[in-house]
């Protein structure tokens, strides 16, 4: 049977646009289905807004360091609305990057909704049918609602909501204290807002290294961040201009707390309904598409990748994910699935949190036996020099091999150095390796090298 494409994506994110243009470059005809801009919600509506924001951020609260200079800064003048602005640049320039890549790689943009109908068929919502050897299913996720907190975007928001803000509320609460909802929360301090995180597990950043993540709430408390944390947000009472926010802790009476708005924050939900699964018996679990090696669903020649399955929900896992369902379909030999263990992790507030692989609790739970080493930023003597010494670098590795077994960096540009330590770690590098290379100085890459000194016994700055 002849098909319209070799492969057909539905979805234009970043795990999406990545695979076409990769199935493009192997030789296969392909097309991406988009009801939206290109990019997804990463490039529109989440990773690259927010980092223009967080980036603005930084720059606004250096203020202080203007004045410690003996400069005046006259704040009266500043104007949200502009960073906000900024922002969409920034988007917009990227989203429409998106587009030139997939002109420039031939591939059809085809703008409308998708439903598959049969093995090889989508259907789209003016009724044209697409047909493809192969279909990509990468339609990402959206923001998962608490109930009886009705969201509206204005007063009430999600990620999407707080990056449409215009203008600064005078208080924010924030439900959640994941990557999102700690970013949000440094963005919102930084310009002024009064920010409480509510977090229903006992800390924060409660996936990543205890140690890391206390670093990280001990300096936004130093900024004026109130935390709740082994808490949960019960009701909410709308006063027209502010709402009252029942607080439910574990072991302790009800409180309530005051606020202008609300960010809800708490997880993301796969977009898996309406795309006509249930026509061709494609399975899936918990509303995630069901994938087996290559991530093939249940229907070989149906694929699905991203947000949209059950692994971690980040963009770079979604564009890797596609890489592989595709260089599969084309004949080639890729590994079969992402090595959870090899995926890096990274929150962009300030202090910067990076991670992969074993964090203490979990291999504690896991019963893996490690030992571990810790370097504080202030012994690398850039970190003194640019006034960012709060932070570690910390190692978790096999006590008879070495082999590394994880790596949690917090402080700056952590979530640039964590790849040194992951290309050690994929390399099958031990740290002898890294403790005798030779690092320029003054780097903060430097405390990864005294690190793996640490684990050697003869760390020189600590």
């Amino acid at each position: 049977m002849a098909y319209d494409y070799d492969v057909l994506v539905i979805g234009a994110g970043p795990g999406g646009y990545v695979a076409a243009i990769r199935a493009t470059q192997l030789g296969l005809k392909a097309a991406v289905i988009e009801k939206d801009k290109p990019g997804g919600v990463c490039l529109n509506w989440g990773c690259i807004p927010s980092k223009s924001l967080i980036h603005q951020a930084e720059v606004f609260r250096s203020i202080s360091k203007l004045e410690e200079m003996g400069l005046k800064v006259d704040q009266s003048g500043f104007d949200y609305q502009k960073v906000y602005a900024k922002s969409r640049v920034a988007a917009e320039s990227l989203s429409k990057g998106v587009q030139f890549l997939l002109k420039k790689n031939q591939i059809s943009l085809i703008s409308g909704e998708a439903k598959i109908t049969g093995a090889h068929e989508v259907t789209l919502n003016d009724g044209s049918k697409h047909t493809a050897k192969n279909i990509l299913i990468a339609t990402g996720s959206r923001p998962r609602q608490i109930p009886g907190f009705s969201i509206d975007e204005k007063r009430v928001l999600t990620s999407t909501g707080v990056l449409m803000l215009e203008a600064l509320p005078k208080r924010m609460l924030v439900l959640g204290s994941g990557a999102i909802g700690m970013e949000f929360a440094f963005v919102m301090n930084a310009f002024g807002v009064e920010v409480h995180v509510v977090e229903m597990l006992d800390r924060v950043l409660p996936i990543e290294d205890e140690e890391a993540s206390q670093i990280v709430q001990k300096s936004f408390q130093k900024r004026g961040i109130k935390f709740s944390t082994g808490t949960k947000a019960s009701s909410v009472k709308d006063n027209g201009d502010s709402f009252v926010v029942t607080l439910e802790g574990k072991g302790q009476a009800l409180s309530e707390l005051e606020t202008d708005t609300i960010l809800v924050a708490v997880g993301r939900a796969p977009n898996s309904e309406n795309l006509g699964l249930e026509n061709v018996g494609v399975e899936t679990d918990r509303g995630f598409i069901a994938v087996k090696d290559y991530y093939q669903t249940t229907v070989p020649s149906i694929y699905a990748i991203g947000d949209v399955i059950n692994s971690p929900l980040l963009a770079h896992v979604a564009s890797k994910e596609g890489e592989i369902a595709v260089e599969h379909m084309a004949g080639h030999h890729p590994e079969v699935c992402l090595d959870p263990l090899l995926i890096p992790g990274a929150t962009y507030c300030e202090p910067q949190i990076a991670s992969f692989g074993y964090p203490e609790w979990r291999a504690k739970e896991e019963g893996i036996k490690y030992e571990k080493a810790v370097f504080p930023y202030r012994g690398a003597g850039k970190s003194v020099a640019i006034e960012k010494t709060e932070g570690l670098v910390k190692v978790l590795f096999d006590p008879e091999t070495k082999e590394i077994l994880g790596g949690h960096i917090v402080g700056a540009d952590a979530t640039e150095l964590i790849h040194e330590l992951l290309l050690a770690k994929s390399a099958e590098l031990l740290p002898e390796d890294l403790a005798t290379m030779v690092h320029a100085h003054p780097t903060l890459s430097e405390s990864i090298m005294e690190v793996m000194r640490a684990v050697e016994g003869w760390a020189i700055h600590a």
